[in-house]
């Protein structure tokens, strides 16, 4: 995997997954659909030290309290002098009064002449099955994956999906009042978010106050904890900025970031269209 990938592929893994960075939207118009059927596209820019290195695509059918989601994800600026790697991802499941209920998940790129697949059902609060593609190399350093850890957990791309309960006198700073448990076929880890501050933004789709959250990536299995020593990606500070869209209860990353050796990574929205649904802010 080539050093334009690398970066990508290990933040998205912690928040929004490889090849499905872009799906900052997803739940835009959920709760504002009702029975309605709405449609989401948008386009997604990927920097590194402000630099632009990829482009992220994304579409999106709600209906009810079932989504359906398709990624993309492609080299761009300079990405494209350093890799010819693309990838995509899909995922559907049900939105929950303060849960996300993912069934279905799936994953392919191919980077550095290396394809990557990944192929999860879910059901139950838990996988039913997972097929990957490479395995992971053996090592008795690796802590293995249990059929524990792969209850209650949730695919990568529909862990950016956060429904918080419309309790009365409940403050939106309560959206990050939450760890996300995460399995993307190979590993097992939490996205523990906590507040940091609010903030105005404008533009990119969506005009209002944004809830900061700090973001912390913890390692639970699959892994092999000299290698994560070694990365320091524990220790590298993260944050997403979380926007209510719409009167919906619904908070959906507007930015992600992440420090890295190479400057800040930042995945933001460039660009949101709906069609259908109501109540939406994202025009």
């Amino acid at each position: 995997m080539s050093q334009f990938t690398k970066p990508i592929r290990s933040f998205a893994a912690h928040l929004v997954a490889a090849a499905a960075i872009s799906a900052f939207s997803l739940a835009a118009v959920a709760q504002g659909a009702s029975a309605q059927t709405a449609r989401l596209g948008g386009v997604y820019d990927v920097t590194v030290a402000g630099l632009k290195i990829a482009r992220g695509s994304l579409s999106l059918v709600v209906q009810g309290n079932a989504y359906s989601a398709k990624a993309g994800m492609e080299p761009a600026g300079i990405g494209t002098i350093f890799s010819t790697g693309k990838g995509g991802a899909q995922a559907s499941g049900w939105l929950g009064r303060d849960n996300v209920r993912p069934s279905r998940y799936t994953m392919a790129s191919r980077a550095a002449d290396r394809d990557f697949y990944v192929d999860i059902a879910l059901g139950g609060g838990r996988v039913k099955s997972a097929d990957v593609t490479p395995k992971l190399k053996k090592s008795p350093e690796r802590i293995k994956v249990t059929p524990q850890h792969t209850r209650k957990v949730v695919d990568p791309l529909s862990a950016i999906l956060m429904p918080v309960p419309a309790n009365k006198g409940a403050k939106n700073e309560a959206v990050c009042d939450r760890t996300l448990p995460v399995y993307d076929g190979w590993t097992r880890f939490d996205i523990q978010l906590s507040y940091k501050e609010m903030r105005e933004v404008s533009g990119r789709g969506y005009d209002g106050p944004v809830v900061v959250c700090e973001a912390r990536w913890i390692p639970v299995a699959g892994h092999r904890p000299s290698r994560i020593k070694a990365s320091g990606i524990e220790n590298r500070y993260m944050e997403a900025w979380l926007a209510p869209l719409g009167k919906s209860r619904v908070f959906v990353p507007y930015r992600i970031q992440m420090a890295t050796a190479t400057g800040t990574l930042v995945v933001e929205a460039n660009r949101i269209k709906v069609y259908g649904g109501k109540d939406t802010a994202a025009r």
